[in-house]
């Protein structure tokens, strides 16, 4: 598999006061940390190599994981420095550790899905991204996504059209030049990655059939945990 960076950098608000002194990678799912859980699912699907693209709190997060050994992996670190740089800023300053293609998921996302066809759907596409779905109609959270005939057609987060019925599941995969066009200077998010990449017609999609889960809300970790029973 290739190299996966996840994504911890976020202040995790919806979970305060718990986050305030906690990030939400270490937020405790049935009295264990939650990135152990994530970690866990990462290996049993073939994942070697991890990239922590962290800022708030991401001190306590190296602390924790360390360099991956006790969880067979190898495990690494960006941090943002002072200023916050948004996924796809994030993303970038980590591309010397992730190399030339590599797949993405958020640090507070536990994805139970088929991560080797998804990548195999992004090298036969030989395009420049891949986004990972989900058929949500608006079930989940509203969706944001028009798929049809395993092509996407439509991504927008802020202003979803009624003909939207999927989701982005939160699992993506890039050649390193999709970043080529994010600035160094200022906060930039993945969205906007997508779009150009949709845009200039280099966005493969996978759809993927079960949903995911979430623990930055309340709800989604019960969600998580029963999961889990």
């Amino acid at each position: 598999m290739l190299p996966i960076a996840i994504l911890a950098g976020g202040l995790g608000t919806r979970l305060w006061p718990a986050t305030q002194r906690l990030p939400k990678a270490l937020v405790p799912v049935r009295g264990r940390p939650f990135v152990d859980y994530q970690l866990a699912l990462l290996r049993k699907n073939g994942f070697e190599r991890a990239v922590f693209c962290v800022s708030y709190l991401g001190e306590m997060i190296e602390e924790y994981v360390g360099d991956g050994s006790t969880q067979g992996m190898d495990i690494r670190y960006v941090y943002d420095g002072p200023e916050r740089m948004g996924t796809a800023g994030a993303l970038k300053c980590a591309l010397p550790q992730l190399g030339d293609q590599f797949s993405v998921i958020y640090g507070d996302s536990y994805l139970v899905c088929d991560y080797a066809a998804a990548e195999r759907a992004f090298l036969d596409s030989r395009k420049t991204g891949l986004m990972t779905v989900y058929r949500n109609d608006n079930a989940l959270a509203p969706s944001n996504v028009l798929f049809t005939d395993g092509t996407i057609r439509a991504y927008d987060k802020a202003h979803p059209t009624a003909d939207m019925r999927h989701i982005d599941f939160g699992l993506s995969t890039f050649q390193r030049q999709a970043f080529d066009n994010v600035a160094s200077d200022r906060p930039t998010d993945l969205a906007d990655v997508f779009h150009d990449l949709l845009k200039r017609g280099e966005l493969a999609g996978y759809e993927s059939t079960t949903r995911f889960y979430e623990v930055g809300t309340p709800e989604g970790i019960a969600e998580l945990s029963a999961h889990l029973d």
